[in-house]
């Protein structure tokens, strides 16, 4: 089994996330050097992978487990094999013709209301 390289994977899961080096750098109040040295370690001490953990809130097992071959397989088994995403059975829980209707009533209302304001306004200034 190849040897797990902890500054590496804390570097794909950042890089995964989207989370660019110096925005994890400001939530651990480090530089963006020190995370990019942290990121070249083999190990990493307990404490600092909590706290990388918590910052990418993965758990710290994922860290240290983390795989580019695993993580491709989940990603893929779940975008390309899971029809549940593309539910074509998809139930609206409100009436999208009412939700319509309701917003033409609220825009009826309010241009009555500024025509009524403008009518009111008007007869002040003659």
């Amino acid at each position: 089994m190849p040897t797990k390289h902890e500054g590496k994977n804390i570097k794909r899961i950042r890089e995964i996330l989207g989370i660019k080096q110096d925005t994890l750098a400001s939530e651990l109040g480090l530089t963006q050097q020190a995370i990019s040295q942290l990121e070249q370690k083999d190990v990493i001490d307990s404490e600092s992978m909590q706290q990388v953990a918590r910052a990418l809130k993965v758990p710290a097992e994922a860290i240290k487990n983390f795989s580019e071959d695993l993580a491709i397989n989940v990603i893929s088994s779940n975008t390309f094999n899971d029809h549940s995403a593309n539910n074509l059975n998809y139930q609206c829980s409100f009436n999208p013709i009412d939700k319509v209707v309701e917003l033409y009533e609220r825009m009826l209302r309010e241009k009555d209301d500024l025509i009524e304001k403008l009518i009111t306004e008007r007869g002040r200034t003659y």
